[in-house]
């Protein structure tokens, strides 16, 4: 039994697995397709798995895919503490531009249902983080976009000195301007 608590920003949840805990340790369904599609009122086939290794500071993002090749996700820490932001980039909604961040770690086992129609992105708050990622379409290389990660207009607390920061090319030069 998983439990589904919609964000500010509709179609997004937060998903909390039931753990089972004795003396030995922990278990739990990590995903259970039936469950999860009840729990958030909507079918969803994830078609690809991601899994991401990062050092303490990193941010990766904020990454979204355009049009037809966009993704939903449906995101979890193995291992380590993230700070994990979406921002709505879907023009017809009434949070367009509003953005959630909140912290998945390997310790509270929450998970973040992003749809598809948001920009992605995460920062590691740990030594190092075990990030992964299922997704409902396939990365397409030509359909990806990027929003930097200080945008003025999202005014996004990072939670970290932005001199501290380990970025790619990529997300360094990514719009300022969503």
């Amino acid at each position: 039994m998983i439990k589904a608590t919609e964000t500010k920003l509709k179609g997004c949840f937060i998903i909390e697995p039931q753990i089972f805990e004795d003396e030995r340790g922990y278990f739990f369904e990590c995903f259970n397709h039936k469950e999860f599609c009840e729990a958030i009122g909507k079918e969803i086939n994830f078609v690809q798995d991601n899994q991401s290794f990062s050092k303490k500071g990193v941010l990766r993002g904020l990454h979204y895919q355009k049009r037809e090749h966009a993704q939903a996700k449906l995101v979890s820490v193995l291992e380590g503490r993230i700070q994990d932001v979406v921002v709505d980039l879907r023009k017809d909604s009434p949070t367009f531009g509003e953005h959630l961040s909140i912290e998945l770690s390997s310790g509270n086992k929450k998970q973040l249902f992003v749809p598809r129609g948001f920009a992605h992105g995460f920062l590691t708050l740990s030594e190092f983080a075990n990030v992964f990622y299922k997704c409902d379409n396939y990365y397409h290389k030509n359909a990806e976009g990027g929003i930097r990660y200080d945008d003025e207009h999202l005014m996004i607390d990072w939670q970290i000195d932005p001199k501290d920061l380990l970025l790619s090319e990529r997300d360094k030069n990514a719009l300022l301007r969503f």
